[in-house]
């Protein structure tokens, strides 16, 4: 009896194995219409696909902007942070670029300027609540640099030397309203004498037009406008031949003894950045005892 179960079971494996080829064969082969059974299959697969799919396809689109998104936002924050950078970068680059035009002109000037060693000096100092009137450069007195010297950038005179400490100095720029900053000056005159010259001294600000006096002009001086303004040498501290501005109006001054005339001043006196300090190569013994003599008026 167990022998004969047995067998049937091998039969009906047998059988089962047979019938599932021939379905596969059955299916495999080309047909232009399908079973029953066959197309309910496959709507119910299609049906249950769809069904599937669509929400599968709505999450997995969700997550996916999601990840765009988030993308999108870290892309966003590192471009503006390369803007950031390369507004950065173009600014040093402008103030990289107008140092060196400074620097490039500066030295242009030293090569025109026989009459004094330049001792070329940086701002790194300024009151704001001084602005027009003091700047601290980076040279002091164990450079060479003596009180009431000229300060003058590559498009002229801004002031003199106010103080010297051993690694700083102060500067007393054209525009401060201190009564004791005097220049001596000459205009350059057009006349039948070569280098004619008229004689003042630079003394007063125009807070509101921005111009400076150059007072003490005689009378008679013929004075027109443009005309270069340069220091006379006179006083025996500045060198001579400093361009200071050009005159703009000149009008006659109290009494109508003298005339005043209002200068433009070549250099910016807003913006300086790098300077030069005349430091007089040779100075005869007058001119140190006068010198002299000045500083220690000041002092009192």
């Amino acid at each position: 009896m167990p022998q004969f179960f047995l067998n049937k079971r091998l039969i009906i494996l047998l059988v089962s194995i047979i019938i599932l080829v021939a379905l596969i064969g059955f299916s495999l082969r080309e047909r232009e219409n399908v079973t029953w059974p066959e197309q309910f299959l496959k709507d119910m697969t299609g049906w249950v696909q769809n069904t599937v799919s669509g929400p599968t396809q709505y999450i997995a689109g969700f997550f996916e902007n999601v990840q765009d998104l988030q993308n999108t936002y870290t892309e966003n924050k590192e471009l503006k942070s390369r803007l950031d950078e390369l507004a950065f970068l173009e600014a040093e680059v402008q103030m990289l670029q107008k140092d060196n035009d400074e620097l490039r002109e500066v030295i242009d000037k030293e090569g025109s300027l026989s009459a004094f060693d330049p001792v070329h000096a940086a701002v790194v100092g300024r009151n704001p609540d001084r602005w027009h009137e003091l700047l601290t450069i980076n040279k002091g007195s164990r450079d060479g640099v003596e009180p009431n010297m000229a300060v003058i950038t590559s498009n002229g005179l801004i002031g003199k030397v106010k103080s010297s400490q051993t690694f700083t100095s102060t500067v007393q720029l054209l525009s401060s309203m201190d009564p004791t900053n005097r220049i001596s000056a000459a205009v350059q005159v057009s006349g039948d004498k070569k280098n004619e010259k008229v004689f003042g001294l630079i003394e007063g600000y125009d807070e509101k037009r921005k111009l400076l006096l150059l007072t003490k002009i005689p009378y008679d001086a013929k004075i027109e406008k443009d005309q270069a303004v340069v220091t006379s040498g006179l006083g025996g501290v500045f060198p001579e031949g400093l361009p200071i501005g050009k005159v703009v109006e000149v009008t006659p001054a109290e009494y109508g003894l003298t005339q005043t005339a209002y200068i433009e001043p070549g250099a910016d006196l807003y913006d300086i950045q790098h300077v030069m300090v005349a430091k007089i190569s040779s100075m005869s013994p007058e001119i140190q005892k006068e010198l002299q003599r000045s500083n220690e008026e000041e002092d009192n």
